[in-house]
């Protein structure tokens, strides 16, 4: 469990094939100061799992994790290059304040950037998403993107031909993310707030199915 506060940012090492799946190596000196094998990480937003972690000279710390050819095909993690920067946090502690919101590092589904409007002191970033994640979000909710807990400032009407949503960044989220860097058409992964689906889940249960369209 994560709570979408980014510890760093990272840098993709090596992308080594596996066949069906490919094996991430991922420097990050705050995230690797204590990890050890079957730890978790976020890595934009998906939870994955040490396999190994160590020091390459120039390179920093670095831990390596296996991701699934399904993980490739279903998140941003597929598009993933060497060089390119992705956004960290460890699995939280118990006890620890909760300064985001319950983030389980299971993406729920991909959307991309439609535009940025960028103004003296933050920028407001609109995203497509999937339209059955649409229900999910309520202005001033919760959503993860690309591993960042985010508020929601608007979002389109449930049933929208063209879903969207947008967050508000401060300067902060700008320079520590890679929200910052984000350009129009660029892939996201996006996990909604896990309270929503349990709330409906338990709804449909007490419905008639009549009610539950």
């Amino acid at each position: 469990m994560f709570t979408g506060l980014v510890e760093e940012k990272g840098v993709v090492t090596a992308i080594e094939s596996l066949g069906d799946s490919v094996r991430l190596s991922v420097r990050g000196p705050v995230v690797t100061a204590d990890a050890t094998h079957g730890a978790s990480i976020s890595v934009n937003g998906c939870c994955l799992t040490v396999m190994d972690q160590s020091s390459q000279e120039g390179d920093g710390d670095v831990f390596s994790a296996d991701v699934m050819a399904e993980s490739l095909d279903r998140t941003s993690l597929g598009g993933l290059e060497v060089g390119d920067e992705v956004n960290l946090e460890r699995a939280m502690q118990a006890g620890a304040r909760m300064g985001g919101h319950i983030v389980q590092g299971h993406v729920d589904g991909t959307g991309s950037l439609i535009d940025r409007t960028p103004s003296e002191h933050w920028d407001v970033l609109r995203f497509s998403l999937p339209a059955e994640l649409a229900r999910y979000l309520v202005p001033k909710g919760s959503i993860t993107v690309q591993g960042v807990s985010l508020t929601v400032v608007e979002v389109s009407e449930p049933r929208a031909a063209e879903p969207f949503f947008s967050v508000s960044l401060i300067p902060t989220t700008l320079a520590d993310t890679t929200l910052g860097t984000l350009a129009p058409g660029d892939r996201v992964n996006l996990e909604v707030d896990v309270l929503a689906k349990y709330v409906e889940r338990l709804l449909a249960a007490r419905l008639p199915k009549e009610q539950q369209s």
